[in-house]
Order: C-alpha cells, then structure tokens, then sequence
C-alpha cells in the first residue's frame, strides 16, 4: 500500500482515492501547491466581473498589437482549460505593458501614441492587475520554496514573510490553512523535519510522455503505466534481445490479465449483449512496476540502434557547393 498519495486536485482523482479508502487502501493525501494556488486565485477571482473585462481587454489588445510594429508586445497564450495556472502571465504582461505608457502626452504618429492606441480599456483594469499581482506573486515566491526544498517547519518559516505580504485575507487564510493540513500530514509520514514532496510535476511528465508511445485514442493508467520502465535509464543488451524476441502471443498473455479499457471497448461496442460483462470481468488486478538493477544507471554499455535503409525513395537532396 502507498504510503501517500500525491494528487493535483482533480476530481477524477478524488474518486479514485475515495474508492481506495473504500478498499481499505486509504493514504494521507498530499495536494500538489501548484494546483492549489491556482485554484485559490479561482476561487477568489473568477466571479469577479472585473477579471472578464480584463481577459476581454487583453484579447482586444492582442488584435490591435499582432501584424504590426507592435507585434512583440502581444499578450502570451493562456489556455482556457486551467486557465489560472498560467493567468499570473498575463498578469505580469497587462502590468509591464501598461508600465511602457506614463503619465504626460506623446507625440503624434509616436511609437508611444500608437501604443496608447492599442490599450483599449486596459488601463481601466490598473487597479484589477495591482490587487491580482499582490496576491500571486507572494504565493508563486512560496511556490517556488517549497517546490524545491519541500514542506517543512523550516521551509514554512521561509515563506513566513511572503505569507504576510499576500494582499487578500481570504486567500491568505485559505493558503496557511492548506499549509497547516499539509504539515500534519508531513508529521505522520515522519517527513516535517526533512521535507514534504507538494510537487507533482514529475509524474505529470512521465504520465504524459508516456500517452505519446503507443497507448492509442484512449488514455487507459495500465497501458501507460507497462510502457513507462522503457523511459526510466539505459536499456541493456539482454533487455532490448527480450523485448525485440517477444511475440504478440506472449505479450497478450502477459497483460492479458489486466483489466484495460481499450479491451472492453473491443469486446462490447461490436457485441451489445456483453455489456452486463462489465461489472463482472474486472479482475481488481492492479499493476507492480519491478526496479531494474541497482547498476543499471552506471553502465557504460550503451545499445545504439541505427536506422539504415537499403533503398530510399522518393527524390534525393543534392547539397549545393559551400552548403555541406
């Protein structure tokens, strides 16, 4: 059984760990800091409806600057799903932007008139971008602490004056709240000494670069998870002669046993009358990733697979004299 788990706050993974206590497999939970800041500035500003005006302002901005000399000033993407994991960007942009423009007048046909143009009713959200700065950036300092050195007693004290300097109250006592549990669950892991991992970028990364390798349309947790020991080290001879040996046979019988979405989906769509069979095949098998040897990292066998092809087509690039 894990001894925690590290989760980003979605609720998918809320019921799957809810299903676990169910099970008689519950863990403390550890909430990754960089959702629950995101999800903090949510809670506070998405109903306000000064923060529409402003993202609206700023796509009007982002037409006026593109395809002109102004061009590089253009506000960066932000994504509409989770938006606020990246909305302090923009953030931080409106207020250096807006920075570019002071106080006086500006010579007619000016870069600085022309910029003035572009604004739109941005200039009507300083004091939005003032109040939405106060609150990110002493939670981002604190961000970047604990991400790198942990959650501790001592890390807490070190983001103790950023804590103060967050500008809304309520985010500041719904952030301290969230330190307090998190600590708690630092002292019954034996870790409040030592460090917390609030940090899920990791295995963020190795999950979705393990979607991009042969896992198909549906993201199914087993059939990633079988593929991700491939990405972990330097593959040695005897492991690369196993897996270029073994035939679809085998393979089908080794994951054969698990239960896997890709494989219901086969066996039900074409066959309406399996579908009662879903609530009765699934196995409660659960995946176990074995650890390679421990001198698999030092070893200076290196397998080089080159690609080399016999006859190819298509036309041929000739390099042209002094472009070798």
């Amino acid at each position: 059984m894990p001894g925690c788990y590290l989760q980003d706050g979605g609720t998918d993974l809320q019921k799957a760990i809810r299903l676990l206590d169910e099970q008689e497999l519950a863990s403390p939970c550890i909430d990754d800091i960089s959702h629950v800041i995101a999800n903090l500035l949510k809670w506070w500003y998405q109903d306000q409806p000064i923060f529409e005006a402003f993202l609206s302002a700023c796509s009007r901005v982002s037409g006026k600057l593109k395809q002109t000399v102004l061009a590089c000033l253009a506000p960066p993407k932000v994504q509409t799903k989770a938006r606020f994991m990246n909305v302090h960007r923009l953030i931080r942009w409106a207020d250096r932007l807006l920075g570019l423009s002071p106080a006086g007048g500006a010579r007619k046909d000016s870069i600085l008139a022309k910029l003035r143009a572009s604004l739109d009713q941005l200039p009507s959200c300083r004091a939005f971008i003032k109040r939405f700065r106060d609150d990110a950036v002493p939670l981002l300092e604190c961000q970047r602490i604990l991400k790198t050195k942990g959650l501790s007693r001592s890390t807490i004290a070190q983001c103790e004056p950023y804590i103060q300097a967050i500008g809304s109250s309520p985010v500041r006592r719904k952030f301290i709240a969230y330190l307090e549990v998190q600590l708690q669950t630092a002292s019954k892991l034996g870790l409040d000494h030592i460090g917390l991992p609030v940090c899920s970028d990791q295995i963020e990364s190795l999950f979705g670069l393990g979607k991009l390798h042969g896992t198909g349309q549906i993201k199914d947790a087993n059939r990633i998870a079988l593929r991700l020991p491939a990405l972990c080290g330097t593959p040695t001879r005897e492991e690369a002669d196993q897996v270029i040996g073994i035939s679809v046979a085998e393979e089908r019988q080794i994951t054969g046993c698990f239960t896997s979405l890709v494989k219901q989906r086969r066996d039900v769509l074409p066959h309406p009358d399996r579908l009662e069979s879903l609530s009765t095949e699934q196995t409660g098998t659960h995946l176990e990733l074995i650890a390679g040897a421990k001198n698999r990292g030092n070893s200076g066998e290196i397998l080089h697979l080159p690609v080399c092809y016999e006859k190819p087509h298509g036309p041929q690039l000739q390099c042209q004299a002094g472009y070798g």
